[in-house]
């Protein structure tokens, strides 16, 4: 018999017809595109290409994750709106792009300042590891994508290029030479104009990448006549010797490779327009796809490699899980994200929240549930079940009481006040939370908890809280602990203006934050004899005085 976090299949293909979540939404646009299936000359079906791009010249980084799993995300509905039509996803890495600067993240520099211009894959890698600076980026794309399980294949573009797997669609670029210019140089400066070529010559003399005007000799037989130090030679651009510009490149691969789906940021919009018309003159057609905001800082300013700003991939591992990151990244991709430090408690929390509705949900809601989505998509295979016994906010705040030199062991010790079964082992995504609260306690709740001394009105509330729990079994439960907090409160003698002015009360004199958890839930699980401690702690050298 189907459950409800296992329902029929029939079920599911019936609920994904009128889902409105946003992976559906998308791969209706590939259904409407084929309808009854994509199908060769023959009329057999044949696989959906979904395509994601890298460019090697820095390494893998958060925004390569998202385009690879919103993508995933986007597949996997496709398939189940079908009943398992053919997909396929390629990771496509760009590592014939000339190296326009030295990044500042790699050593040996000065073996990179040498080949400024060359394409990546003809350039020394300065790791000394691989054959080339984009073998080592594209080795590193690989094992990224790995590590989160995605199910894709790899195709780079020097080996589409050096093989001449793309020879008969630069060939057709040459015979469309002149409709592809009218394209561009409308988008184009006067002084760029000037140098424009949608095919960029390999020179033989020096290896670099040329941005030089060029005409075509025979685009039948690949041949091109441009100016290279100060002679003019004529040239194949065939077999790896020449790339296209970025904006025909990416026309030029649709059209060659046939993708069908391809998202991008905000800002290759003008891009991804000027590429569907260069692959709609090459005889193409411009893949399906959701154009996504840009993730912002803090501060509201847009992420930037070169400024460093924003988080990497792996200071959200190290704070946060995998699937949080999933989960942050699922919600709302047409709107621009925060992506610092400050989310990553909350997005934990969110994700478990859904995952723990999951199971109960009519199949109809868990299509609309991120959770759904990612444990579908490749890499989430799940935790320690459905349920997570203590949340991330919660953690944070036992954390912060223990103070910056906190341990594992220790955190584990207090969780058995709350925890059946307080074992590592039989929870390892709590385990894991528990290294990601103590780091993230350590480099940003220690430097700035800060305890204030309680008002007078707070001070006798906080004096018959102790009394309360003086009174009180160690065994008792969350939710009578709660009440208990709840009716000090609520009691006129203490002159809160509301609960909210109590709880911060609370938050700030013995937590040493603005907000915080339930306090029931946060004494049952640091104890009532550590909660007495923080309460004698906050009154000491505080006068009580009578209302």
């Amino acid at each position: 018999m189907e459950n409800a976090e296992n329902p029929a299949p029939l079920d599911v293909f019936t609920a994904s017809q009128t889902s409105k979540a946003w992976p559906f939404e998308e791969a209706r646009k590939i259904v409407k595109r084929f309808p009854g299936g994509k199908r060769d000359a023959k009329g057999d079906l044949v696989p959906v290409l979904f395509e994601t791009g890298y460019g090697p010249s820095g390494l893998p980084h958060i925004g390569t994750f998202q385009e690879v799993l919103r993508t995933t995300l986007v597949r996997r509905a496709y398939e189940t709106l079908t009943g398992g039509h053919p997909t396929r996803l390629i990771a496509f890495s760009d590592d014939m792009d000339g190296l326009r600067k030295v990044p500042d993240n790699v050593p040996n520099k000065q073996v990179l300042a040498e080949k400024l211009g060359h394409p990546l894959t003809r350039i020394p890698d300065p790791f000394e590891k691989f054959e080339s600076f984009a073998h080592h980026n594209n080795a590193m794309l690989r094992q990224f994508l790995d590590q989160f399980g995605f199910d894709y294949e790899f195709v780079s573009a020097s080996d589409r290029y050096n093989s001449g797997a793309f020879d008969d669609a630069l060939k057709n670029v040459l015979r469309n030479f002149g409709a592809i210019m009218d394209i561009m140089l409308p988008t184009l400066r006067e002084e760029r104009r000037r140098t424009y070529s949608p095919v960029l010559p390999i020179s033989e003399k020096t290896g670099e990448v040329l941005q030089v005007p060029l005409e075509v000799v025979d685009a039948e037989a690949g041949l091109v006549r441009f100016e290279d130090q100060g002679e003019v030679v004529v040239q194949s651009v065939l077999g790896g010797k020449s790339k296209l510009q970025w904006k025909v490149d990416w026309g030029m691969r649709w059209t060659a490779l046939g993708v069908d789906y391809e998202m991008c940021g905000k800002d290759l919009t003008d891009s991804h327009l000027y590429s569907g018309r260069i692959a709609q003159v090459l005889g193409g057609r411009r893949p399906e796809g959701l154009i996504y905001e840009l993730f912002l800082d803090e501060n509201g300013e847009k992420i930037s490699k070169s400024k460093g700003n924003g988080l990497t991939i792996e200071q959200w591992l190290e704070y946060g899980s995998e699937e949080s990151l999933g989960f942050y990244l699922f919600r709302e991709p047409k709107s621009a994200k925060s992506l610092h430090a400050g989310v990553i408690p909350r997005a934990v929390d969110e994700y478990w929240q859904f995952r723990e509705k999951l199971p109960s949900q009519p199949i109809e809601q868990q299509l609309g549930n991120p959770v759904w989505h990612l444990l579908r998509a490749n890499g989430y295979h799940g935790g320690d079940g459905d349920t997570l016994p203590v949340t991330y906010g919660l953690l944070l705040n036992l954390v912060g009481v223990l103070g910056a030199s906190a341990t594992r062991a220790q955190v584990w010790s207090y969780l058995g006040n709350y925890v059946e079964n307080a074992d590592p082992a039989a929870h390892p995504a709590l385990d894991a939370l528990v290294t990601s609260a103590l780091a993230y306690n350590r480099d940003f709740v220690a430097p700035t908890l800060k305890r204030r001394k309680p008002e007078p009105n707070e001070a006798r509330a906080l004096a018959a809280l102790d009394e309360e729990l003086a009174a009180t079994s160690d065994d008792a439960t969350a939710e009578l602990l709660q009440n208990i907090v709840y009716e000090i409160g609520k009691d006129p003698h203490y002159s809160f203006e509301s609960l909210r002015d109590w709880f911060k009360a609370l938050y700030e004199t013995l937590l040493g934050s603005a907000q915080g958890p339930r306090m029931g839930s946060f004494i049952a699980l640091y104890g009532i004899a550590g909660t007495r401690r923080l309460i004698a702690e906050a009154l000491e050298g505080v006068e009580l005085t009578m209302e």
